[in-house]
């Protein structure tokens, strides 16, 4: 990570938020909200059509290359969401599950992994419950107000445009390792 980059973040972070972000082993994300924004979009026929940011994807990507697991605990349940998880290589996908913290403690029994080293994002008020049990939780822009008010963290942008990219690159320059990643494109 470059000089600039680390005095970017560290206005952005307090130093105990950055000392948490360097334990995140796990990053797990929303869907709806996040991944996306937000809204609901349907075909004639009833089919659920879902828009996702190339920008998170990479960004999914990336914590991949890094070593760090990623999955989605989602309250919907989509095809599309499936598709998208198996084409960033998102390790775990909890679907139709409204029981945010619920999903999430099965996902750390499944896994091995606990609190102290999961990062998680979500938007709104089913997600708060699991905002709080990590050890790095976080919002996007837009983010329900009370949600934002309990989250350790909000990104600068907003669901659908960039927010999951800058939530990775946070997780991946406080552990210093977005620059080498960065690299790798020149």
């Amino acid at each position: 990570m470059t000089e600039q980059q680390t005095e970017q973040l560290t206005k952005q972070i307090s130093e105990e938020l950055l000392l948490k972000l360097q334990q995140v082993r796990l990053a797990v994300f929303d869907v709806d909200g996040v991944l996306t924004d937000g809204q609901l979009n349907f075909l004639p026929d009833g089919q659920e059509i879902k828009s996702f940011n190339t920008l998170d994807g990479l960004g999914i990507k990336l914590l991949a290359q890094a070593g760090i697991e990623t999955a989605i605990i989602t309250g919907r349940r989509s095809p599309q969401v499936e598709k998208r998880a198996k084409s960033l290589g998102i390790n775990y996908l909890y679907q139709g599950r409204e029981d945010k913290l619920i999903a999430l403690q099965e996902l750390w029994s499944d896994t091995g992994y606990s609190a102290n080293s999961t990062a998680y994002i979500g938007d709104d008020l089913p997600d708060l419950a699991a905002i709080r049990a990590v050890s790095f939780g976080a919002t996007v822009n837009g983010g329900h107000p009370f949600v934002r008010q309990h989250a350790d963290w909000s990104t600068t942008r907003i669901a659908g445009q960039g927010a999951g990219r800058e939530f990775c690159e946070t997780i991946l320059a406080a552990q210093d390792k977005l620059q080498q990643l960065y690299d790798e494109f020149l």
